[in-house]
């Protein structure tokens, strides 16, 4: 028959890894200030290396498409997207996605994509989206979903937005 102090710690050293993965989980999606508008920063991989190298040295290529959302996370206002800047890996501007700015309501979104076959951006290509509100709102939440789908094989991934200082050049 077991111990029945030995049995408790024994379950408590087994939900001490888990308690700790949900304490890191919360605080790491802490609840971000409210903002009045901001310039993000965006990844966007055209194209992810994966496998050896060839016999030129070269890795293998499996080219993405990117959806972009835009998510304007703000119940009670609109945001105003101005502009959707598309940079390839040397940080050389490829396109403006807005011909105008967009307006997104409460709760609503706006996508942009880039298509499979683009693969002028790169491995390091990225957007610099900048956004405002006329008030205080929560922040708009901003990824780029990132597939190559085949039937054989699927790579499927998400990259995320983080506010940067505007710069010369953002």
């Amino acid at each position: 028959m077991r111990h029945p102090a030995l049995h408790r710690s024994g379950i408590v050293a087994l939900l001490l890894p888990f308690l700790l993965l949900l304490a890191v989980s919360a605080q790491a999606q802490e609840t971000l200030p409210l903002s009045s508008g901001q310039t993000l920063y965006l990844p966007i991989y055209s194209h992810i290396y994966h496998g050896s190298r060839d016999s030129q040295g070269q890795p293998s290529r499996a080219l993405t498409s990117a959806h972009i959302s835009i998510r304007n996370t703000d119940g009670a206002s609109a945001i105003r997207i101005h502009s959707a800047r598309y940079f390839d890996t040397r940080g050389r501007l490829l396109k403006e996605y807005l011909t105008s700015p967009q307006t997104i309501p409460p709760l609503g979104s706006h996508e942009l994509f880039v298509p499979h076959e683009d693969t002028a951006g790169g491995s390091g290509a990225s957007f610099v989206i900048a956004w405002s509100a006329e008030t205080l709102v929560n922040p708009p939440l901003i990824e780029a979903l990132h597939a190559d789908i085949r039937s054989s094989r699927a790579v499927v991934f998400i990259t995320s937005a983080r506010p940067v200082k505007p710069r010369q050049g953002l």
